[in-house]
């Protein structure tokens, strides 16, 4: 079995990666931090694809096991570390609304979203994971009425992935701002773990762009 603290995390700035170094500084658990500059292109290579073919950000190993996936990287970790709190139990009724919103997230919300900033049709009902883009954005303004969590007063993992998402889809304009939902981001984003890696990440973005531009040069 591998040890706990034998993670390795593969994360780039302003990503989807993002949330999970978010999630990490609230389990607190070391590991060790592998980044890619996306600006170079890193993610494209080689050595990378070994890793996850789609090229694409978070990623973890845990001893022989590897992980990719946002929602699955999210659960995977939040169980792991069950002493943090931030996973209802398999025992627990409220893992039932834990697993729906870890999984409505890429079933349904972003490519709601995607779909209607990109003005694409979703197709017919019968053929659509998410029906229509109004339903999804209800059902999830519902959910965070009253709050002010997805599991009411208890804050877990998928406020984590729910707070990121939400705070870029509506900060770019993708989802229309509402009360609910700002307010939402405005405490999930008022954790201190949130402001630690917000910091951390806009200095890795920073120093990402320069080493591009001197690449580029």
């Amino acid at each position: 079995m591998a040890d706990k603290a034998d993670i390795t995390f593969y994360h780039a700035p302003n990503t989807r990666s993002s949330g999970v170094r978010v999630l990490l500084e609230e389990l607190g658990v070391p590991y060790r931090l592998h980044t890619l500059n996306m600006r170079a292109g890193e993610h494209l290579r080689e050595a990378y694809r070994a890793i996850n073919p789609m090229a694409k950000v978070p990623a973890i190993r845990h001893g022989d096991a590897l992980v990719t996936e946002q929602a699955a990287v999210y659960l995977y970790l939040a169980d792991l570390f069950p002493d943090a709190g931030l996973a209802p139990a398999t025992t627990d009724p409220a893992r039932a609304v834990y697993l729906r919103w870890m999984v409505f997230y890429g079933s349904c919300f972003e490519p709601a979203v995607i779909d209607r900033h990109l003005k694409r049709e979703p197709g017919p009902r019968a053929m659509s994971a998410y029906a229509d883009y109004d339903s999804v954005i209800a059902r999830v303004t519902e959910a965070l009425t009253p709050g002010p969590y997805l599991l009411g007063d208890r804050f877990s993992a998928a406020d984590i992935l729910w707070g990121s998402a939400l705070g870029w889809t509506t900060g770019f304009g993708l989802v229309a701002p509402d009360p609910v939902l700002t307010s939402y981001v405005e405490r999930v984003r008022s954790r201190p773990a949130f402001q630690t890696m917000a910091a951390a990440d806009a200095q890795l973005a920073a120093e990402h762009e320069a080493a591009a531009k001197a690449g580029a040069a």
